[in-house]
């Protein structure tokens, strides 16, 4: 048998370690930066407020219940419920992850083109924008049921990359890239007002993206 030092539960209270402080504090829904009508004709305000204030709200209640969940397995030392939780945190802490930055990817005052440092790298590692939109906008509209399409940065090779997660995956935890820009296709994003045609809708988001946020975030990690 697998020694009790070796059990899940050993493991997951090293892991949790340091951050247990951290990880009992309760997450909250954080405000849009904007009116929820403010991306309007891109994106309408009906959706923005089902979006975030029911689907995101969503995710934020689920994520502090699955974390009141794996705490009691820890304390009682219940290792199939520590294990049967993971899926639970993944599932609504990357939707919390994932839309706090697509709020912030956004903005009534966006699109065009990005400028200085951004726009180089674009260059550099896609041969220019338009290269590289049309890459972002064919893997995402691509994506098979719900998922997200990314901008990462890899930051061992100095690049950025284009790639996807499926369902709420978050983009770092489970490919190692730094996200930077990301694109919702779950239906919920946009299906009241673009109904099934989703290229519709991912060719239309590049109006509003917020190429400054998207900047400061590549340059907070390089």
């Amino acid at each position: 048998m697998l020694a009790r030092s070796g059990s899940v539960f050993s493991w997951t209270r090293r892991a949790l370690g340091a951050a247990a402080k951290t990880f009992r504090q309760q997450h909250t829904l954080p405000e849009l930066p904007y009116a929820a009508t403010a991306l309007e004709p891109v994106i309408s305000g009906e959706i923005m407020e089902l979006h975030h204030g029911k689907h995101h709200a969503t995710y934020v209640n689920n994520l502090n219940a699955a974390k009141e969940q794996l705490q009691s397995a820890l304390q009682s030392k219940d290792e199939n419920g520590v294990i049967a939780i993971q899926k639970a945190i993944k599932f609504n802490g990357g939707g919390h992850i994932n839309h706090s930055i697509f709020w912030n990817n956004l903005s009534p005052n966006g699109g065009g083109l990005p400028i200085g440092a951004l726009l180089e790298a674009i260059e550099r590692d896609f041969g220019s924008f338009d290269i590289f939109r049309a890459e972002m906008t064919a893997k995402t509209v691509g994506i098979q049921g719900s998922g997200w399409g990314w901008l990462g940065y890899e930051k061992g090779k100095n690049r950025l990359v284009v790639t996807t997660c499926p369902n709420q995956d978050p983009l770092q935890p489970t490919t190692g890239l730094i996200p930077l820009l990301g694109i919702d296709v779950w239906e919920h994003a946009y299906y009241l007002q673009y109904k099934n045609v989703r290229p519709e809708y991912v060719n239309k988001i590049w109006d509003v993206v917020n190429w400054d946020d998207v900047a400061k975030r590549l340059s907070d990690v390089q």
